[in-house]
């Protein structure tokens, strides 16, 4: 499927998916300093979540 990017979207696409990947891992942070375990599992579910759109993006370099 990277055939049919250009090299502006292939290098958009890298820098997004980078992004995903500091949610995800800022999240889960957040999640292991929080106290309240609603917001602890807010915040888990969501880290859980960019790191899926973080390999649904993967899927378009392929």
């Amino acid at each position: 499927m990277n055939e049919s990017l250009t090299q502006t979207e292939v290098e958009n696409l890298r820098r997004i998916i980078g992004e995903h990947g500091m949610i995800a891992n800022k999240l889960e942070a957040y999640s292991q300093a929080a106290m309240d375990p609603e917001l602890k599992s807010i915040l888990q579910r969501d880290a859980q979540a960019a790191k899926q759109s973080q390999q649904q993006l993967l899927s378009f370099l392929q």
